[in-house]
């Protein structure tokens, strides 16, 4: 079942309303509570037992075994190799085996995973969380001293890793387990121990959904990076919602293509866990490559593509370079703000594709909001979606801490099952994140529309304040981006004694371009009320990302006063 007619059979509206809510927007003014509009339907439910653990949920939704022996759960789009759904399964079990009985590891233990996306990532993760035992993933691109401050602070008892990045992870001294087999056959792998260990049933452990599952530590594109605590209760809630809104929207013969990377929590419980309650097949890129990706969708008929802001970008920007991508159906896109004017110029190249948006963080498992239909999306350009079934909101003004109906911008607040216990030995950044009731405040300022549909605006910490007046970043960018010389642009703050701060914007230039800084500026000044005007203009190669897409502005603000002490 696809499209919207599978989704409007599929979903049911909210069953006892509230007199008080106006069911358009879903905003209830007695509250100040935003409702989701929908609710997950019978069969789709989140698990109630509180003896569940994430693997034995995801195993649970694997094809029965006639069909798990030939359907393709995994394929690598660089070695051609293929995984079926019988084969992860068997591959999950023994490997749980081999870390429980072999290795000790126990419930509670941390693993530390530091690997690009690979056929073995998601049988890691599963067997991992089979025994109890807690994931932390890392950036393999993260330096030394990264990766040991994250072993350090996660308490990892034993580490997994790739042997393209053992040196970094050896002068730490945990004990280490290669992914692949290694000449030396005496040199322990996660390959090695799936061969050799039978895929047996192991003594039952005691998990419960609220017992640890991961810590997954954030970006750190504003800030120092902390160490998020997911349940197993946040990660399966979010899987159950995302079974449901895959299974209306795709088909079981779908094909799914992966290079968003599994240790970023959207790769984790997209591709890493959650599509296989589905029994879609996951094309595996294990590094992203524009002509590379170009390359998979056509080869294997490529149906959906989960992507980031920076992917549309370059498809808007180089089109399809020859290479047949009529197979695709939808991208969705997500980790970043996705800006209308974008949105515009992808469907115009691309009018057979659907381009959904969403929003999530990883304090809230990657998900809250999404599109039902395209339909939906197309007449709410912009916007990041709809609120998810389960998950509650409020927009909060900063000042005066009162909630706002729609169309009036403020603070998103979160509420969910998938919403973080917390931050990892850090009760003040807790506290400071998750209200005594329960909310979590997200730092990004927003507002609903009467549609009950989210607009994103930009980060609370990263507005420009020019006197007195607030300047959204992503606004600015988003206009840069119209420019046909504009590949790649981002707007920071500058301090200045007169005003406080002034936009400054960094901008990559097309190939011959010869767009000077006044001209950047004049762009912009043409299109914006005075006081939001591009101050200052700097042409740099490229803007620094995470790999989630999102500008690391502390970086460029670096950047931009090393430049200021070089001419001093």
């Amino acid at each position: 079942m696809s499209g919207e007619q599978g989704w409007i059979s599929n979903v049911k509206k909210l069953e006892n309303r509230s007199d008080n809510i106006d069911w358009r927007s879903g905003f209830d003014p007695q509250t100040g509570v935003y409702n989701p509009l929908f609710q997950l339907p019978k069969g789709y439910e989140i698990p109630t037992s509180h003896v569940i653990d994430t693997a034995a949920y995801v195993l649970s939704m694997f094809p029965q075994q006639d069909m798990a022996e030939t359907r393709l759960a995994l394929v690598d789009s660089a070695t051609k190799q293929q995984v079926t759904y019988g084969q992860l399964r068997r591959s999950i079990k023994s490997l749980a085996a081999a870390l429980f009985t072999g290795l000790g590891i126990r419930k509670g233990d941390v693993v530390f995973l530091l690997s690009p996306n690979s056929v073995l990532y998601p049988t890691i993760c599963l067997a991992v969380l089979s025994i109890g035992a807690i994931l932390t993933t890392a950036n393999p691109l993260n330096t030394e001293s990264e990766i040991g401050k994250q072993v350090r602070d996660s308490g990892a008892k034993i580490g997994i890793v790739s042997s393209e990045y053992m040196d970094k992870l050896s002068p730490t001294g945990i004990p280490t387990l290669l992914t692949t087999r290694p000449d030396d056959d005496t040199i322990l792998s996660v390959e090695k121990l799936i061969d050799d260990c039978e895929p047996v049933d192991l003594p039952k452990v005691h998990i419960t959904q609220s017992d640890t599952a991961a810590i997954l530590y954030s970006s750190g594109t504003t800030g120092v990076s902390k160490g998020v605590i997911l349940t197993h209760s946040n990660i399966i809630s979010i899987m159950a919602i995302l079974r449901w809104s895959v299974i209306v929207s795709s088909s079981e013969n779908d094909v799914f293509l992966c290079f968003i990377p599994m240790f970023h929590i959207y790769g984790l419980v997209f591709f890493g866990l959650g599509l296989f309650c589905s029994g879609i097949t996951n094309i595996l890129m294990h590094k992203f490559d524009f002509k590379a990706m170009l390359e998979a969708i056509q080869t294997y008929k490529v149906n959906n593509l989960p992507a980031v802001p920076p992917v549309i970008l370059a498809l808007v920007k180089y089109g399809n370079c020859g290479y047949d991508l009529t197979s695709l159906r939808r991208t969705g896109t997500g980790a970043a703000p996705l800006s209308k004017e974008l949105g515009a110029e992808f469907r115009m190249k691309f009018p057979w594709v659907e381009l959904r948006q969403g929003y999530g963080l990883t304090e809230s498992c990657g998900a809250a909001t999404f599109f039902p239909t395209d339909k939906i999306a197309l007449a709410h350009s912009g916007s990041s979606g709809m609120l998810l079934p389960g998950f509650s909101a409020k927009v909060v003004d900063p000042e005066s801490k009162t909630s706002l109906p729609p169309y009036k911008q403020g603070e998103l607040w979160l509420k969910s099952e998938a919403v973080m216990k917390g931050y990892l030995g850090n009760e003040v950044a807790t506290n400071a994140t998750i209200s005594s009731d329960g909310w979590l405040q997200t730092g990004d300022l927003c507002y609903f529309d009467e549609d009950g549909c989210l607009y994103i605006v930009d980060r609370l910490k990263e507005l420009i304040k020019h006197n007195g007046y607030q300047v959204a970043p992503a606004e600015l960018e988003a206009i840069l981006l119209t420019h046909p010389q504009i590949l790649d642009s981002a707007v920071i703050p500058i301090e200045d004694e007169e005003t406080g701060e002034i936009p400054m914007a960094y901008v990559v230039r097309a190939p011959a371009s010869e767009l000077t800084e006044e001209q950047v500026i004049q762009f912009v000044a043409n299109q914006v009320a005075p006081y939001k005007k591009v101050r200052r203009a700097a042409f740099i190669s490229a803007i620094p990302r995470s790999t989630a897409g999102k500008i690391l502005r502390k970086d460029l603000v670096s950047h931009s006063q090393q430049k200021v002490i070089s001419k001093m």
